[in-house]
């Protein structure tokens, strides 16, 4: 967050730059940080990495909120503008099957108690 890190949320919203921030993600730097842009191609790639090292392996990714919707927009082809559109709560589970030739969400957002790991439709 660069030089926002640390600063109450009540006192950035006084902020033009954080105002803009929230609303044209896409195109609006934290002042010494990075452009939304740039957190989901740096969690992309990281993603793409694990799913090449861990192929057929389940994998766990923890992270705040906004890095995770960047990732999930990409996956669902939606652009970073409207990544406030999904809700990813504390503790939430997001399923994301890669292969070769397909990603597929199978859940997002989930606080259910579920075992996703193997029970869902495509596992059989």
């Amino acid at each position: 967050m660069g030089d926002w890190q640390g600063i109450e949320i009540a006192k950035l919203d006084e902020r033009e730059d954080w105002r803009r921030f929230n609303t044209f993600r896409a195109g609006t730097r934290a002042p010494h940080g990075e452009l939304m842009l740039e957190t989901q191609t740096r969690m992309v790639r990281r993603v793409q990495a694990l799913a090449s090292d861990h192929g057929g392996e389940t994998v766990a990714i923890v992270s705040h909120a906004d890095p995770l919707r960047a990732l999930v927009t990409y996956y669902l082809g939606m652009p970073l503008d409207l990544m406030f559109r999904l809700e990813i709560s504390p503790a939430s589970l997001s399923v994301l099957e890669l292969s070769e030739w397909n990603a597929r969400f199978w859940c997002v957002n989930s606080t259910e108690e579920i075992d996703y790991v193997g029970n869902h439709p495509g596992s059989r």
